[in-house]
């Protein structure tokens, strides 16, 4: 199931995301003394970054996440990591624990289980926030990789898998769909036309191989809110 939330600017989505996820994981902190969120990369969430590292929140008890990182150093301008330490543990959310994925150097049976190991301590998810690429891949479940069907899997164990995409750079590692549809609070971030285009086209079938958001959209007891901006 799936929800449409439209704003007529990208300033007044992020500040009414912001507000939205800030009530998510205060609600989680209550119930549960502490919240976990994992968040996507690109360029699409900096401002939503910046205005909810402003709000006021419990950090200490929050754990941040990503839904899937590049495998490459934690400096490099292409990975998620660095994103979120730069433009979201800052200000107010500076006193958050991050959950880094890419530890180590390989992306091996070694490093993923003693990552699946860690992971155990943010699952399950209390928020959950996906990104969408052109093609229909989310977090890094690739329509064109060998290891889409074990990654779309409703019962896939462990949470974290290796993904080698075929049409984008850079091994991966990301949380399986088993893992980030069990949230309680389930978000798609998207931000212009041309992924107006790409959403519209997800919409209109369930064929999640052909392209993976479709599998979030479609699921039939979780609603994914879409929260969309020109």
């Amino acid at each position: 199931m799936h929800h449409l939330n439209e704003f007529q600017s990208k300033a007044e989505l992020d500040n009414q995301f912001a507000d939205v996820v800030t009530a998510n994981l205060s609600q989680a902190i209550a119930k549960n003394g502490k919240a976990s969120i994992a968040f996507s990369g690109g360029s699409t969430p900096k401002g939503f970054f910046q205005a909810l590292s402003n709000t006021d929140l419990d950090w200490s008890k929050v754990t941040v996440t990503l839904a899937d990182d590049r495998w490459v150093d934690v400096d490099h301008n292409d990975s998620n990591t660095k994103l979120i330490r730069e433009n979201l543990l800052v200000n107010k959310a500076k006193d958050a624990s991050f959950f880094v994925l890419k530890q180590g150097d390989e992306l091996d049976d070694n490093s993923l289980e003693a990552l699946n190991e860690q992971a155990l301590q943010v699952l399950p998810l209390d928020v959950v926030i996906l990104g969408m690429g052109e093609d229909g891949h989310t977090a890094s479940l690739f329509p064109c990789s060998q290891q889409i069907s074990v990654g779309l899997s409703d019962t896939a164990q462990p949470a974290l898998m290796k993904v080698v995409p075929t049409t984008a750079p850079y091994e991966r590692i990301t949380f399986n769909f088993s893992a980030l549809i069990n949230t309680s609070s389930l978000y798609l971030h998207v931000v212009g036309d041309n992924k107006k285009q790409v959403l519209e086209q997800a919409l209109a079938s369930d064929n999640a191989l052909e392209m993976p958001i479709r599998a979030f959209l479609s699921h039939p007891q979780k609603t994914c809110e879409i929260y969309w901006t020109k």
